[in-house]
């Protein structure tokens, strides 16, 4: 019995000290994989990103296995998502991908990162300049198309499908106006065969884009400048008949960007 009494007087005396030198014990040691779940969701769910975060992350590294970790890779995806950190958010995607390919989540996965490439406004700035979406960089428009063409070819039953195909109408409209103000730029300047390209590419992969008549009129005009009178003469026959209230005549040799030559 004293010996008994001997050995527990360190611990009784060493939580005295802890008590006394107010160190504090951590709570989360004693959590279960659900407490730590839960608390990271009231978190997410009250909109503190950055501690849900936490939370997931300190569950992942004490429980690494089983579903509770898996759903906490895609739910420090949507937090990050959410908080703004869209290329962080992609990353947390692809790993979510690579490490369970067989997933039933793996369409939201695919989706979440479609969204994180989709961008489809510059915040309050756009608002207040009234910027186009197709006047930026766009190979953010066409990472998140690529995206959102894989969900739907490889998951064609998934609850995001509807969306996702909504989005890739969106994004084939800027990525053919984007292509258009890159061919009347390069008009402008005397780049006829650049502007020809450019146009060209909208012809190719976007042909049901609103932005194809201002193609053929680049064409024409491009043609007509570099003297390539069969061309023009076909590209206007195609501009005429896919658009017969278009006026190539004025289109082309009245437009601004033509007087300047």
């Amino acid at each position: 019995m004293f010996r008994s009494l001997f050995l527990a007087l360190p611990l009784v005396f060493a939580l005295s000290a802890c008590q006394f030198f107010g160190e504090k014990v951590d709570p989360q040691k004693t959590w279960t994989v659900e407490q730590f779940y839960k608390e990271a969701k009231d978190e997410l769910n009250a909109g503190n990103n950055q501690a849900a975060i936490k939370l997931y992350e300190a569950l992942e590294a004490k429980y690494p296995f089983g579903k509770y970790a898996q759903q906490s890779q895609l739910d420090i995806a949507y937090a990050q998502y959410r908080d703004g950190d869209t290329t962080q958010a992609a990353a947390s995607c692809d790993k979510f991908i690579k490490l369970h390919p067989n997933h039933q989540n793996v369409d939201y996965a695919l989706y979440l990162k479609g969204l994180a490439f989709f961008k489809p406004d510059f915040g309050i700035l756009g608002s207040v300049f009234n910027l186009d979406q197709a006047e930026r960089d766009p190979k953010a428009l066409r990472e998140s198309f690529d995206v959102f063409k894989d969900l739907v070819t490889r998951f064609p039953e998934s609850r995001y499908v509807e969306d996702s195909r909504s989005r890739m109408g969106f994004l084939v409209n800027s990525l053919a106006k984007h292509d258009l103000a890159a061919a009347r730029y390069y008009l402008d300047r005397g780049a006829f065969l650049a502007a020809v390209n450019r146009a060209q590419n909208i012809l190719q992969r976007y042909p049901q884009a609103p932005a194809l008549e201002g193609a053929l009129e680049v064409t024409v005009a491009a043609y007509e400048k570099m003297g390539m009178k069969d061309l023009a003469a076909d590209n206007r026959r195609v501009l005429q008949k896919n658009f017969p209230g278009n006026k190539s005549e004025s289109a082309v040799e009245k437009s601004a960007w033509w007087k300047v030559w």
